[in-house]
Order: structure tokens, then sequence, then C-alpha cells
């Protein structure tokens, strides 16, 4: 069993992962490897499953974790986290749809969809590796000099 306390690590491996997948996929389909582009997309899609299962667990269990930072990164950190939340909420049924059509092999509707679904798909996993960097590792109670010292950049006007 994985501590909790590992969770938001696990998390942003796991966004990390799908990323990567997608960027995978899009050369492969691009290729015109179509056998590659879907195994990405599958797996991408599995990983963001694991993703939103961690995730729900750890926010349930864990609640929120507020942000540390101060100065001009906060109105930084809300907006990327802002995005990143909207286009996350929508992007569960687009990303199902686009499957869908591709599974049911309507490959030139799964393309236009597609279009909209991957940069969407793709911003939402990078912010989210963002967001874990900026809440876990940038701007947190306690920091190393390192840490403190971008901390004390920040907060300059």
């Amino acid at each position: 069993m994985i501590p909790l306390s590992d969770l938001p690590t696990l998390n942003a491996i796991l966004n990390a992962t799908a990323a990567i997948l997608l960027l995978m996929g899009r050369r492969f389909i691009k290729r015109k490897e179509r056998e590659k582009h879907r195994m990405c997309m599958l797996s991408a899609f599995g990983v963001s499953i694991l993703f939103l299962i961690s995730y729900l667990i750890y926010h349930y269990q864990h609640g929120s974790q507020p942000f540390q930072g101060t100065g001009w990164v906060r109105p930084v950190y809300f907006t990327i986290l802002l995005s990143h939340t909207v286009l996350a909420a929508g992007l569960a049924p687009l990303v199902v749809l686009t499957l869908r059509r591709a599974l049911r092999k309507e490959y030139e509707r799964h393309q236009k969809l597609a279009r909209w679904t991957y940069p969407i798909w793709l911003y939402v996993s990078v912010t989210g590796v963002v967001i874990y960097v900026m809440l876990y590792h940038l701007f947190v109670p306690d920091p190393s000099p390192l840490r403190s010292a971008i901390t004390l950049l920040a907060s300059v006007p």
C-alpha cells in the first residue's frame, strides 16, 4: 500500500507519463503508425484513470494543500491552477468521446474531435506536474536554502 503522503508524487508521475504518451501518440499518428498511436493513446487513457483514482483518494483523505508562495508567484500559481481545473473538469467526457469514436472506427469524426482533445489533455497533464512542483517542492514551509532563495525572489514586487 502506498502511503497517503506519497500520492501527490505518484499523481505527478502519472500526469508526466500521460503527457509523454500523448506526445508519442501524436508523433506516431503523424508517421501513420496507427497501431503504435492506438497503444500510446489507450495507455495514456489508462494512466489518466489511475491518476484520477489516486487524486480522488488523496483529496478525500487529505483535503486540499494550501499554496505557500507569496508575491508575484501567487497570481501565477492560481492562474495556472484555475485554467488547469476548468479544463480538467471538461476533459473526461471529451477523452471518452474521442476514444469511443476511434474504437468504433469513426476516424474522421475522431480526428475532428481529437484536434481539440489532444491539446487540452496535454495542457492538463503538464500543468498538473507544474502545480505539483510549485505546491510540494518550490513553495513549502521550512524550505532548503535553494527553495528559500526562490521564495525570496518570488516575493519581490
